[in-house]
């Protein structure tokens, strides 16, 4: 089997020759301190935003490089949104979402166009560019099927809260302003659907809708809300995914064991990063393993960051006795490859899952 094969297997519920393995996200320090075990041909660690186009370039033939050395079975790619410097640290995004960089090697939202629906009147969202696609359509082009193309979208949830300057904005309208959450979530999930169009059509084989709706202590929303201002647009989500001929996962962190089986009764094909501080995967697996697939669970707070390479390969041994047996998982950190994770307990993680993922 090649990577894209094994994706796909694994999220059909199906048991391929070998554990998969894939990451949602490489942070950019994280792609070159990792890839300078292959090459020396990097670029000066920064955010893609502040590099110049030949060190995007570099930085993304790195990824490709670690993807191809590591033999990892399939890479994500994102819709890449223009970027407007208002100061060295803060940008602005074609959506009108204002971010801060930080160093945890996210951009954090500080600022957001919308409040109230006096703002939505006249407001339009992007068009989807292609050329806003470019990865995509290199990747699936430079692969050519032996890897799957993994397209991550932000989820109604991630993008609404993004428009209206932080999460604490859209949970208050939750609340108080259901027209205004209801018209967010329609205006981004017309524009999801759009992107997904164009990007299944250039070539991805797998979606990813991302957005948390957890932390380690519970829902950030109630499942009442979830199922009111959320449920209705996954579903719509799902259904044009699948009808594409294609599979849909979501990644949430945190303790989402209460809408489980909402997930499961939408229709998603996986379930990422089952986060190990809050969820048991033994008990996942019993219980739900043979109705998604499940992705993730290498712990990328603590193994990863402090432990040894022997510590990550113990934990990927016990995640593979419990997970794998049947088919439905695909090995990946709990979260992302972030800059706390070492490069070589990334790539003890990989080489672990290779020496015993072997399906009997």
């Amino acid at each position: 089997m090649n990577g894209k094969e094994r994706m796909v297997c694994a999220l059909s519920l199906e048991t391929p020759d070998r554990v998969t393995h894939w990451e949602l996200a490489y942070n950019e320090s994280s792609v070159i301190s990792i890839a300078r075990h292959f090459t020396d041909d990097l670029p000066e660690a920064d955010y893609v935003q502040r590099m110049t186009l030949e060190d995007k370039l570099k930085l993304f033939e790195a990824l490709i490089l670690i993807q191809e050395e590591l033999d990892v079975d399939g890479v994500t790619l994102r819709i890449l949104p223009e970027a407007e410097f208002l100061d060295a640290e803060t940008f602005k995004d074609d959506w009108g979402t204002v971010f801060r960089f930080d160093p945890s090697g996210e951009a954090l939202v500080v600022g957001g166009p919308i409040r109230d629906e006096t703002d939505l009147k006249g407001f339009q969202p992007p068009k989807v560019r292609e050329d806003s696609l470019a990865s995509l359509a290199y990747i699936a082009g430079r692969f050519n099927g032996e890897r799957a193309a993994v397209l991550s979208v932000q989820c109604p949830f991630r993008r609404s809260w993004n428009l209206v300057g932080g999460m604490e904005h859209l949970l208050l309208a939750y609340g108080d302003n259901p027209s205004l959450v209801h018209s967010l979530a329609r205006m981004v999930t017309d524009y999801t659907l759009e992107a997904l169009e164009i990007g299944i059509g250039i070539g991805a084989d797998i979606i990813s809708l991302d957005g948390d709706l957890a932390y380690s202590g519970g829902m950030i929303m109630s499942p009442k809300h979830f199922r009111e201002y959320l449920a209705p647009y996954y579903r719509e989500i799902i259904d044009f995914v699948h009808r594409s001929g294609r599979k849909i996962f979501k990644h949430t962190d945190g303790d989402h064991w209460s809408i489980m089986e909402d997930f499961l009764d939408l229709g998603f094909d996986g379930i990422h990063p089952i986060q190990p501080q809050c969820l048991d995967l033994a008990k996942v697996k019993e219980e739900i393993g043979n109705r998604i697939c499940l992705m993730g669970n290498i712990d990328c707070l603590d193994t990863l960051v402090n432990g040894s390479t022997r510590d990550v390969e113990e934990e990927v041994q016990r995640a593979i006795k419990i997970a794998a047996p049947g088919g439905g998982y695909i090995l990946a950190s709990s979260n992302s490859i972030h800059p706390g994770v070492k490069p070589d307990n990334y790539i003890a993680m990989v080489q672990a899952a290779h020496k015993y993922g072997r399906y009997e």
